[in-house]
């Protein structure tokens, strides 16, 4: 039985209504020849009514209603009747005792009533924990008959949740459609209703932007609403789904900095903590980790994983908070779950937790786990788990479980265990004396298995699926090659609907495939006006990091621009700065995005927005803005921006290393001899705009070096901006200097993996360091390190070559 949850509790229950009367209130029932009779009987015999009584008393009702012209029928004076509404409450009550049969065919006759009932039965099965059986099947099929007739939000939202497991994707799409078009029309929306829609998405796990962000304005003109217990559901679903909204994470965090003397017990501040701390500034976060101390041993197990998933999402350095919380977990390791374990491994590690004792039994209770697992997803979590814990051998038990496991890996697990087994080898001394242990065999099986697995594939959506959160060195030095012919195999099945899916992934594998880069060019021309405007981005990231100009490249770059050029008030800052520095890669300076950059409303909102944001986004984010503020100063002077990074730039170069790697110390030495003293060659060069490059140096007119003299002299005063740019040129440089020249090596990041073509950022910085005056010498890595060029001599004449024939 679909319904059945206790076996005991429906045999009592049925105990209970096969009374003597039983058979003859049936019996009555079934000689009713009016809904007015069948209403009296039910009112008379409330207590009475079994799940067949209801049943029957329903299909009854619908029954008269059939017999009847449309003209004659009373389906108002029905579902308006109050023994009607006894009835569906008896329904909702008695579904866990009604069998299949029975619940479709009440289900079947209550809709003809009223879809809000449909809701509210959806509801209880969903409570009964119903979510993929036949019976949730009927329901979405009697919804996508009647989805044009819903005008109620709460009905809508309540149906969508309650049957995302069982719908296809053109329903999926037909809900998302009905639920926005509501949300555009009706008056209000109820806070909830909105809520559930964001959870719809996040069921079917899909980031619609147009549906969360009407939502999101629903959250936003309900602040009353937005209390601690809300404030956490919805950050939930805006994580899973990748989603954020500046304007709702300012207010949340005000809200939420405004409750903290209030959140006093270990419930209410375990919420707090988790949705407060990662976007807290110094100042809150000391006081949020203070009241953690303080309360950490009132946490129960749940609590205090929440709190250790925090404190790693807030890189939390506390070592007392980091030693009491582990100490607490070690309390609570038994009652843990194989996921929570993982959560907690990968917390307690990349917070650099020092506790033996608990990492053991970790282990213990993950090999426990391992040894009784079928399901390859979970053997892969549990395998990825233990090659993080201090151990620097492998488990045969671990070896056997996943190997036994193998032929029914996705992609995604056979990545898990590459990665683990890797680790493993490397840290094995007994596995670094022969490529034949079991883990090095066990490697040569997961790449065969990775290979058969795409050689098989058909279907891109479900590719797109398993390559998702795929990365790591074994992906891009085993598979990344077969997983882009695959690709290409399949490119047709590259559409508009998962572009945005296909480009993102593509981007990791900085694997340069014009094919492929063609065919997302072209559905991008072709279908545009369906990829919301802030796609644009993930469309374009693919041709400007990897430096290509697909065919009709002019229309496919002015398409993208005029597409979200009309829209940019939708796009997150954040999100605005990195597109105004990918297409400023590819030099495009759209007027309307720099403009909208480049004014201090717009950067005052930038850093309110940086607040809430991660460290490492935070970073990046700063990082790009200082460049596209160099790319827009160096090349698009008459837009008259000036060049304000220069503090940050010098803040940013006192944390700079200054390491070169060995290849550097040999040209070193080589330009040396060369031109004839280290004198004459400059390392480690910082040019105006804060350009790093590895060596300069400076000839004259008949390309003979000249000696520095002052070492600081090429640090010339920046012009700030200007149409007659003259940033360098020939200023600075000692009397008979004729040219500046910059050698850079260039190791593999400079390039893409499949491909010696420069990619979009050194070839932007070579543009760049032309325009202040330079002539550029880039010596690649692939190069330097050729056969050819294995001596001394060879290496000598290959730079003389470069600095003084090619200049």
């Amino acid at each position: 039985m679909l319904c059945l949850r206790n076996i005991y509790a429906f045999a009592l229950r049925r105990c209970q209504f096969r009374t003597l009367s039983s058979d003859t209130l049936l019996s009555q029932l079934n000689s009713c020849t009016t809904e007015d009779q069948v209403f009296d009987l039910v009112g008379k015999n409330k207590a009475k009514l079994s799940e067949k009584h209801v049943g029957s008393a329903i299909n009854l009702l619908w029954k008269f209603q059939k017999e009847k012209s449309q003209l004659l029928r009373s389906i108002d004076y029905v579902k308006n009747h109050s023994q009607f509404l006894t009835l569906r409450i008896l329904a909702e009550n008695k579904i866990e005792f009604m069998d299949n049969d029975l619940l479709v065919d009440t289900l079947y006759n209550v809709l003809r009533f009223s879809l809000p009932t449909l809701s509210k039965f959806a509801m209880c099965l969903n409570e009964q924990q119903i979510y993929a059986s036949p019976l949730t099947g009927k329901i979405a099929d009697i919804v996508n008959m009647n989805l044009d007739s819903i005008q109620d939000t709460r009905v809508l939202s309540v149906l969508m949740i309650n049957i995302s497991g069982v719908i296809s994707q053109s329903f999926r799409e037909r809900l998302i459609q009905k639920a926005e078009l509501l949300l555009e029309t009706v008056n209000f929306i109820h806070f909830n209703h909105a809520r559930r829609m964001v959870q719809f998405l996040r069921n079917v796990r899909l980031t619609y932007r147009p549906l969360l962000e009407k939502c999101n304005k629903v959250f936003l003109e309900n602040p009353s609403q937005l209390d601690l217990e809300n404030i956490s559901l919805i950050l939930g679903l805006y994580q899973s789904l990748q989603f954020n909204n500046t304007e709702f994470r300012l207010v949340i965090k005000q809200k939420l900095t405004e409750t903290i003397d209030d959140c006093n017990n270990p419930v209410s501040f375990t919420k707090l903590f988790a949705a407060l701390g990662p976007m807290a500034g110094p100042e809150v976060r000391e006081r949020l980790i203070a009241t953690a101390l303080l309360m950490v041993e009132e946490f129960n197990c749940h609590q205090a994983l929440v709190v250790v998933e925090t404190m790693e999402e807030m890189e939390c350095r506390n070592s007392h908070l980091i030693q009491k919380i582990a100490s607490l977990l070690h309390k609570y390791l038994d009652k843990y779950k194989p996921v929570e374990l993982a959560k907690i491994t990968q917390a307690l590690v990349l917070l650099h937790c020092q506790n033996a004792e608990l990492y053991t039994k970790l282990r213990r209770l993950v090999v426990g786990y391992l040894q009784v697992n079928v399901v390859p997803s979970d053997i892969s979590m549990l395998t990825r788990v233990l090659s993080m814990l201090p151990s620097s051998q492998v488990d045969e038990v671990v070896i056997n479980r996943v190997d036994a496991i193998l032929p029914q890996c996705n992609l995604s697990d056979l990545n898990a265990f590459a990665t683990a087994l890797v680790r493993w080898v490397r840290h094995d001394q007994s596995h670094q004396q022969s490529t034949s242990g079991p883990g090095a065999k066990l490697l040569q099986k997961l790449s065969n298995c990775g290979h058969q697995r795409l050689q098989k594939a058909s279907d891109m959506d479900l590719l797109l699926e398993e390559l998702r959160y795929i990365s790591g060195e074994w992906f891009e030095e085993i598979l990344v090659e077969e997983t882009m012919n695959t690709c290409q195999r399949l490119m047709d099945q590259i559409t508009w609907m998962n572009v945005l899916e296909f480009s993102s992934f593509f981007v990791k594998t900085n694997y340069r495939s014009t094919p492929l880069l063609d065919r997302i060019a072209s559905v991008a021309v072709q279908h545009i006006s369906k990829i919301h405007p802030s796609g644009t981005y993930t469309i374009l990231l693919p041709f400007t990091i990897m430096n290509y100009d697909p065919p009709q490249s002019e229309e496919f770059f002015e398409t993208c621009i005029q597409h979200f050029s009309s829209h940019l008030g939708c796009f997150e800052p954040h999100l605005l700065v990195l597109l105004g520095y990918s297409l400023a890669v590819a030099e495009y300076f759209p007027p309307a995005l720099i403009n909208a950059i480049f004014n201090v409303d717009f950067l005052a909102k930038l850093d309110a927005q940086l607040e809430t944001l991660p460290d490492t986004l935070n970073w990046r984010v700063r990082l790009r803005l200082m460049e596209l503020n160099r790319a827009v100063c160096l090349e698009c002077p008459e837009f008259q921006i000036p060049w304000f990074h220069e503090r940050y730039c010098q803040q940013i170069q006192r944390k700079g290393n200054g390491s070169t790697n060995t290849a550097q110390q040999q040209i070193h030495r080589m330009l040396g001899e060369i031109l004839g003293g280290s004198q004459y060659a400059k390392v480690s060069v910082l040019t105006p705009y804060y350009y790093g490059i590895d060596f300069e140096c400076i000839l004259d007119k008949n390309k003979k070096p000249l000696p520095y003299m002052d070492q600081s002299i090429v640090l010339a005063d920046l012009v700030q901006w200007g149409p007659d740019i003259q940033l360098l040129g020939k200023k600075g440089l000692p009397p008979g200097a004729q040219s500046r020249i910059a050698v850079e090596f260039l190791d593999s990041k400079a390039f893409c993996k499949n491909s010696y073509h420069l990619k979009g950022d050194t070839a932007m910085k070579k543009r760049h360091l032309e325009i202040l005056g330079y002539q550029v010498v880039q010596i690649p890595h692939f190069e330097w390190n050729s056969m050819e060029l294995s001596s001394k001599d060879a290496w000598m004449e290959y730079l003389k070559k470069n600095i003084f024939e090619t200049n």
